[in-house]
């Protein structure tokens, strides 16, 4: 999987990677080895760590802060982390911030947008032409309409039905860009004598498996919620691929942080009032069933598939 980086953007990050600041303020060795690389996502996608502040130190330094003195005494910053975590203490963690620089498909971005707790700042269609450069998912990743789920996926498909649909994807994505370049008026074949069309019109012709990039800059504590959500079995593949690598990289920049989300958010589990008690029910020994638990059907089946039981 190979990220599309022209040899101009690969000659600017190689410079970039080259380049040593001198600071007093905490640097993380583990982020500054990936600092500016492309890591590749999906077919033509990346993300690139640009600048970053704080660290586990940082979290540990503005918690006790806010609990005083005598917290250092009594717990390591390890325990101290995992306690925040675990209790959602949220402003420690906010003061670790990261700025990336993804490249990825529009219809993915229209999904990220929806977490409105970063700043953002978006490659504009309307000053630049876009490249020609769209999605395609794998083979593996074609997948049927789910009968159970309005937004997941069902049986991948195969034989003569992935050969069309990709034909297909292919097709209307290449005839697009042809139209896109015919209206912008601005190949080699341009007819001087006919304006083309202004960027900002020319771009709705576009499908949202084409190719656009942002810088996105997020505090710690907001990204560990995007990734609870994006990261999560139940999340688009698209998403998802974006969301365990931006994972990776917390693991790099805060592994203490990490462990903890890893533990109480991505490995736990959220359990309502009447389910918990269902399991203390059936911690004393009863015979629990559905329709005596006071939980919805789905509610039920959900608990019983996180304990392990059969539904």
């Amino acid at each position: 999987m190979k990220s599309s980086l022209s040899p101009e953007q690969l000659a600017e990050i190689a410079a970039a990677r080259t380049q040593s600041n001198q600071t007093r303020r905490p640097t993380v060795p583990a982020l500054e080895e990936i600092l500016y690389e492309a890591l590749p996502v999906l077919d033509h996608g990346f993300v690139r760590v640009i600048d970053y502040f704080g660290d586990d130190a940082a979290i540990v330094q503005a918690a006790r802060v806010s609990y005083g003195t005598g917290t250092k005494k009594i717990s390591d910053d390890r325990n101290l982390i995992r306690y925040l975590l675990r209790h959602r203490h949220s402003t420690p963690f906010e003061m670790c911030e990261i700025k990336l620089h993804v490249k990825l498909p529009i219809f993915v971005a229209r999904q990220w947008i929806r977490h409105r707790t970063a700043n953002v700042n978006e490659y504009s269609a309307r000053y630049s032409i876009l490249d020609r450069e769209f999605y395609v998912p794998e083979p593996a990743k074609l997948a049927a309409q789910s009968q159970s789920n309005r937004q997941g996926r069902g049986e991948v498909l195969a034989g003569s039905a992935a050969e069309q649909t990709l034909a297909a994807i292919e097709g209307l994505s290449n005839e697009a860009y042809e139209i896109y370049e015919r209206l912008l008026n601005e190949g080699d074949k341009a007819d001087p004598e006919k304006p083309g069309l202004a960027r900002e019109l020319a771009r709705m012709v576009l499908p949202t498996n084409y190719y656009t990039q942002w810088y996105w800059k997020v505090d710690l504590s907001n990204l560990l919620h995007f990734l609870s959500l994006r990261a999560d079995d139940h999340a688009q593949y698209e998403i998802r691929v974006y969301a365990e690598t931006i994972l990776d990289i917390v693991k790099r920049w805060c592994p203490i942080a990490f462990e903890a989300f890893q533990d109480y958010r991505m490995g736990g589990t959220a359990v309502s009032g009447p389910g918990m008690a269902v399991i203390k029910r059936l911690l004393a020994g009863e015979n629990v069933t559905q329709a005596d638990s006071g939980l919805s059907k789905r509610e039920w089946t959900e608990l019983m598939a996180t304990l392990g039981r059969p539904a």
